[in-house]
């Protein structure tokens, strides 16, 4: 099925020739030059929120001050660059426009990025994709999650894990939600149907992190269900 669906993006960039979703130039869907324009997110980071620490040697913890005060369900999380310039244009492509062939080159760099943010001391056994909810899934016709999922684990050589996880319950657009509508609107929303992940390290994926919401409530449900560890990676964070 995932090679099906990668020969079919490959034929459809024959028939149709992608262009830059940034500048427009053709040839990629994301070109060189846009994507040496891309704000990689500076180290050192906070383990748990992906954002800078603040300035070295301020603290011995690899926590920023918040995320100190906060109980963490997730054991971490990475993301690949900040959620502004090309990339916030091919997310939106991405989840909106259909332009699924995006999720090749996206996966490439968030696999290409891997080995500067990976935890050292915690191998992985799966990758699991956040869910979308299987109205919005037919309505939009994939999971960017999943494809971008799909993509690392081949270039990682991990196992994908898809389905387990799910989304019970349909939520709102977190968009125009602020923080603590974002964490109502998603708590209790995944449930895991199986302990096939049980004792598992899992790579938890998604597009993008604001607040964080999503993610600790899929967390949440992979650990009810027994996962050993639990890691969050995100093509994208936001300041």
């Amino acid at each position: 099925m995932i090679g099906e669906s990668i020969w079919l993006d490959k034929a459809l960039d024959l028939l149709f020739p992608p262009r830059c979703v940034a500048c427009g130039r053709l040839g990629e869907w994301l070109c060189a030059d846009c994507q040496r324009t891309i704000e990689i997110i500076p180290p050192p980071v906070c383990r748990f929120c992906a954002l800078p620490l603040p300035a070295p040697g301020s603290s011995n913890s690899d926590a920023c001050p918040r995320c100190q005060t906060r109980k963490q369900v997730l054991d971490g999380l990475v993301a690949y660059a900040f959620h502004n310039g090309p990339l916030r244009r091919a997310v939106h492509e991405l989840k909106y426009s259909g332009l699924r062939s995006l999720a090749r080159p996206l996966g490439r760099l968030m696999a290409e990025r891997w080995p500067q943010l990976r935890p050292a001391d915690q191998p992985f056994d799966v990758i699991v994709p956040v869910p979308l909810h299987r109205r919005r899934e037919r309505e939009r016709g994939y999971n960017q999650a999943a494809l971008l999922a799909r993509e690392l684990g081949r270039r990682l050589q991990l196992p994908v894990v898809e389905h387990v996880l799910t989304r019970r319950r349909a939520t709102s657009r977190q968009t125009d939600l602020d923080a603590a509508q974002r964490r109502a609107n998603v708590q209790g929303a995944f449930s895991c149907r199986s302990d096939d992940l049980s004792r598992q390290a899992i790579l938890l994926i998604d597009d993008v992190c604001t607040t964080g919401s999503t993610l600790e409530a899929a967390g949440s449900a992979l650990k009810a269900a027994g996962a050993a560890a639990v890691w969050g990676y995100t093509l994208t964070r936001a300041h």
